[in-house]
């Protein structure tokens, strides 16, 4: 009986590395096999062939799985190995399939003689500017492992504090998912028997009622259109708060929610805002790299604004503090300790405190939200029941003063 194919990657004893396919009967089988041909063998892998095969779901690459491969990264590049060799080894340590594959398609790229940056830049939805500009100044100033853990110390304190939003937007989205559901079961199972007593009834029904009906028709009648006009209304307002017209829209927007929900956003964003930018100075970057790069990850187009501003000031030889004043979004603390970093050459520190500080605000801000939000959240499923409720009452009470 024939063996298995399998695929093989190996360095031999020359350092070059090797890769194809062989016969086996099973993987320890291929293994000894390459050994004793002088291969160190980096990976072993059954191919599929005929009808045996797997179904590949997209993964997304979480930002814990990055942070480890680049703290190992960095530990490796440390402890005096080669990068093509740091890179073999994070190849045979990775489980995350994608990530795998991108680390692979990087150390190709190295071995064709391109800067880890240059590789990196390579794929932007794994590795963001921030990333890439950080590897780069380490590479200018020959402080790659101190750069990488850097941008790995940054990765954590984003994923924080992205985990720390996801966590207080969790129990609205529950009790609003929760609500629209008993709306949906009220007026697809419930309304349709009272509608048809109104009928016996007869005479003319009050306007929040006849809107209940409606809706209750289109649910039992249309159903589909929910199935079709959901998702698709999900996925309009994502492409609008996305696409260059309604982003700057839908990020001005968010600060002026009130109930304290815009004020939270803002601390959110100036807290993103002042770590990267402390990263990016700290790491070496070039001042107007840093700038541009901040603006491209503060996840806000109010702020992306701002930079564009502040870009135009340093190219003038003006400061970064004057059109930080000018812009609602940042408060004046933060303008004035900015322009004190610049006057005393202490900017990375002033930054680094900046960021501290709102860090800290954030995690008051989003459990202060989640406490006010609660109470609203049950007003709304109240006000949801209460709705459906008061449209079926009405026209009994209307009756009962007819008969009156």
């Amino acid at each position: 009986m024939p063996g298995a194919t399998f695929a093989f990657k190996a360095v031999d004893l020359t350092g070059i590395p090797q890769k194809g396919t062989i016969i086996g009967a099973s993987k320890q089988a291929v293994t000894d096999e390459l050994k004793s041909r002088g291969l160190t063998v980096m990976a072993v892998d059954e191919k599929a062939t005929g009808l045996k095969f797997e179904i590949a779901l997209p993964q997304r690459i979480k930002a814990a799985d990055l942070t480890v491969m680049t703290r190992q990264l960095a530990t490796m590049v440390s402890s005096g190995l080669t990068l093509l060799r740091a890179f073999h080894v994070l190849e045979e340590q990775i489980e995350h399939k994608k990530l795998k594959a991108t680390v692979e398609r990087v150390r190709e790229d190295i071995e064709t003689g391109l800067l880890l940056s240059d590789a990196l830049a390579r794929h932007p939805k794994v590795f963001n500017p921030l990333y890439v500009a950080m590897v780069r100044a380490g590479e200018a100033g020959g402080i790659l492992e101190e750069a990488l853990e850097r941008t790995a110390d940054q990765l954590e304190k984003d994923d924080s504090l992205r985990r720390q939003v996801k966590s207080a937007m969790m129990y609205p989205t529950v009790i609003m998912t929760f609500a629209f559901i008993v709306l949906f079961a009220l007026i697809a199972f419930i309304v349709p028997v009272f509608a048809g007593v109104f009928a016996d009834f007869g005479g003319e029904l009050p306007l929040i009622t006849k809107v209940t009906v409606a809706m209750s028709d289109v649910a039992k009648g249309q159903w589909y259109l929910f199935i079709v006009g959901i998702p698709a209304a999900l996925f309009g307002f994502k492409k609008f708060r996305t696409s260059d017209f309604g982003r700057p829209k839908w990020d001005a927007f968010r600060l002026k929610i009130p109930m304290k929900i815009g004020a939270t956003v803002q601390k959110i964003a100036l807290a993103r805002w002042s770590r990267t930018f402390s990263s990016l100075y700290a790491a070496g970057v070039p001042i107007m790299q840093a700038i541009e790069v901040t603006g491209q990850t503060a996840g806000n187009a109010v702020i992306e604004r701002t930079m564009e501003a502040v870009i135009e000031s340093v190219k003038s030889g003006g400061s970064i503090a004057a059109p930080l004043k000018e812009a609602p979004i940042f408060p004046v603390m933060v303008s004035q300790m900015i322009a004190v970093g610049e006057e005393t050459g202490g900017l990375d520190a002033m930054l680094s405190k900046v960021a501290d500080f709102y860090e800290d605000e954030v995690e008051a801000a989003v459990k202060a939200l989640t406490s006010i939000l609660e109470p609203i959240m049950i007003v709304f499923v109240g006000g949801v029941v209460g709705f459906v409720v008061i449209a079926m009452y009405m026209p009994m009470f209307k009756l009962y003063d007819q008969i009156q």
